[in-house]
Parts: structure tokens; C-alpha cells; sequence
């Protein structure tokens, strides 16, 4: 084993174990993945693993949250909502595109179908999906919204609703991907279902 691997710095490290559990999590499911088996992945000792990690379901939320996450986390939020929602459309469009591009990465593929099965047995991940990519989705495109109508954009109307029918209309078309790769099926057909679907929201509420 090599020992090196051990004195990467804290951040790396931490990410090599979530990349290492993505793969065990995908290949095993969550009870044939072991701490073991996710350090040995790494290349460290199990107990250097607990420096950055609890125990194993602290890995599992943290890998889930990468599968779930909002195509805009790794935005300051509020400041960006603030500009690019006066936009419009592109802002719209800049969140269907991370989200496609978040369904059609195969790192994530078979992940996504094992977490799907997760979340109707493990509450906790539940309440991490609902807070993580729920919540925090509605939040930023009901922001986005409402701006949008200030601006005399889109017609007035209840952010939430617009908010809840955006992001339902991505997650279908997500799990429409997921199933099709399940069965071995071809997805050509809705590489460019995101943009039609966005074309089509956008002129239902435009002025």
C-alpha cells in the first residue's frame, strides 16, 4: 500500500474517498461497499479514512449530494440569481444545460439509478435530497422568477408553481434517461428533449 497517500492534503484526500465510494457505491450497492473496501480503493489505512470522514453513511450522504446537487452550488447564490435572472431566458437555459450535463455523465449514470432506489429506504438520504437538491433548486428558480417578473419578463404568476414545473419537467426528463440506460435502450432521442422542453416553458410564460 502506498503509504504517501496518507499525507495528501485534507481536500484531496477527502475527495479521492468520495470518488473511490462513488464507484464501490455504483458496483456494490451501499451494504457491499465497506469503509475497508473505500479505503483500500484510496490507498490508505481504514483508520486514516475516519480523519475526514465519520463512518461510512457520512460518505454516502456526501456522494449523494454530489449525484443530487444544484447544477448552480457551486455559485454564490444570491449575487448570482441577482444578475443572471434579469436575463431571462439565458438564465434558465444556463440551468437546463448544467442539468443536462449532469444526466448524461456516465460517472453519475449508474449512481443516480442506485440512489433512486436509496431514497425510498433510507430517510435520512430523503431529507438530504429534499434540503440538497429540492429545496435549494426551488429556491434559487423561484428567486429567478420572481426577478423575471419585476422585470417585466414573464407574465405574474406564483414563482413556486413556476418553480416546482421548471425543475419537475428536467427531473422526468432525467429519470426518462436513466430508465432508457437501465434497459440498454439508445437516449439519442432526448439529447435534445432539454432544450425543446425549455423552448416550450419559456414561450408559456414569456411576455
Amino acid at each position: 500500500m502506498p503509504e504517501n497517500r496518507e499525507f495528501k492534503k485534507g481536500g484531496d484526500t477527502k475527495k479521492l474517498i468520495e470518488e473511490a465510494a462513488m464507484d464501490l457505491f455504483a458496483e456494490h450497492g451501499y451494504k457491499g461497499a465497506s469503509v475497508r473496501k473505500i479505503a483500500a480503493k484510496v490507498g490508505i489505512r481504514e483508520s486514516a479514512l475516519y480523519n475526514h470522514f465519520e463512518n461510512k453513511e457520512a460518505i454516502f450522504l456526501a456522494v449523494a449530494g454530489r449525484v443530487f446537487a444544484s447544477p448552480f452550488a457551486h455559485q454564490k447564490t444570491d449575487d448570482f440569481v441577482q444578475e443572471n435572472a434579469k436575463k431571462g431566458r439565458s438564465f434558465l437555459h444556463k440551468f437546463m444545460t448544467e442539468f443536462k450535463l449532469m444526466t448524461f455523465d456516465k460517472k453519475y449514470e449508474k449512481l443516480f439509478r442506485f440512489m433512486l432506489i436509496e431514497l425510498m429506504q433510507n430517510d435520512v438520504l430523503r431529507s438530504g435530497f429534499r434540503q440538497e437538491f429540492h429545496e435549494a433548486n426551488i429556491k434559487v428558480l423561484s428567486s429567478g422568477f420572481f426577478i423575471m417578473m419585476q422585470e417585466g419578463l414573464i407574465r405574474s404568476n406564483d414563482p413556486m408553481t413556476l418553480a416546482n414545473a421548471f425543475l419537475g419537467q428536467l427531473f422526468y426528463l432525467r429519470l426518462q434517461v436513466s430508465l432508457l440506460k437501465a434497459d440498454g435502450m439508445p437516449t439519442t432521442a432526448l439529447s435534445t428533449a432539454f432544450e425543446k422542453q425549455l423552448d416550450l416553458f419559456w414561450s408559456s410564460i414569456s411576455e
